[in-house]
């Protein structure tokens, strides 16, 4: 089958630029990984308040909007459709089912995926006390005891709310200095029901049925924490390993792109959260896909 573009990934920034493909008259065909679109959408369990023009009780009720507006226009999206590799240079797709698709233009828009610590219990306890955030079941950790894995705002934020309804909180970060932004490590330290471990280390997460504890290093000297919780909130790294013998990447592994959202390769284009290690947001990745979309009209047009 073939496209005049293929964007890779259906989150906010893949979603926008079909919208404006489609807007635009580009024939463009979308392949998301996963069974439904969304993309970091589908893990906001809180309310979105920042996105100009529109607000939203939480990430899935954005991306029903979303899908909404889309459902108007014609442009076809493939889900369950893993890319297995790629030749962006010849704009070749090969997915993991065997099917190929080829386009004038790629556009990569495969976001992030949040940092694991792989210390042993991490993944065995996954969904037995081991968790990613505590927006969703709030009221589930009431009179517990958590700890929260992490130093930026994702971890501290987690763990105010967790201490609004009840929860003994012990927050673990590995630095002596909190990342978080100032006036939400005020609150922090108001908190009673808050405990601060600076400069340590997790080592492994302990448990039988259910989390039982996290053992930690802490200048030298190793610690267990009883816990009922731990939730892992270590920041967030790209979905660009497919890429990465093709494109240049900075240290971090995100895709280094012009003004025009341009890669190293001619027509292939990286947008949203893998090409903005800075400013990762919602309207960011709204924003790049209206502009990749602009961009690949102007060159359609100048081409034929």
């Amino acid at each position: 089958m073939g496209a005049e573009a293929i964007i890779i990934g259906a989150g906010p920034a893949g979603l926008s630029a079909a919208l404006w493909c489609a807007d635009l008259g580009i024939e463009a065909l979308v392949l998301e990984r996963r069974p439904e679109i969304g993309g970091q959408l589908l893990w906001i369990h809180n309310a979105v308040k920042n996105h100009l023009g529109s607000t939203a009780q939480n990430g899935r009720e954005l991306r029903d909007r979303f899908a909404a507006q889309l459902a108007t226009f014609a442009t076809p999206i493939l889900l369950n459709s893993a890319v297995a590799k790629a030749d962006l240079t010849a704009g070749r797709i090969w997915l993991e089912s065997g099917a190929q698709h080829e386009a004038r233009f790629i556009i990569i828009a495969t976001g992030l995926r949040r940092k694991r610590l792989n210390i042993p219990g991490e993944r065995e306890f996954e969904g037995r006390g081991v968790a990613i955030s505590a927006t969703r079941d709030l009221d589930s950790f009431s009179g517990k005891r958590v700890c929260i894995i992490g130093g930026g705002d994702g971890a501290v934020e987690n763990a105010l709310m967790l201490a609004e309804v009840g929860a003994r909180v012990t927050l673990v970060h590995r630095r002596a200095e909190l990342r978080a932004r100032r006036q939400f490590i005020e609150r922090l330290h108001q908190k009673p029901n808050i405990e601060l471990i600076t400069e340590a280390v997790a080592l492994r997460i302990l448990g039988e049925q259910t989390v039982k504890g996290l053992e930690i290093e802490r200048r030298g000297v190793r610690l267990t924490l009883p816990t009922d919780a731990v939730l892992i909130r270590i920041g967030f790294a790209p979905n660009t390993e497919l890429f990465r013998e093709q494109l240049e990447l900075d240290a971090q592994g995100y895709v280094r792109v012009n003004r025009e959202l341009e890669t190293t390769i001619e027509n292939v284009f990286a947008i949203g959260d893998i090409s903005n290690p800075s400013a990762p947001t919602i309207s960011g990745a709204i924003g790049d896909g209206a502009t990749v979309a602009k961009v690949i009209a102007e060159r359609m047009r100048h081409q034929t």
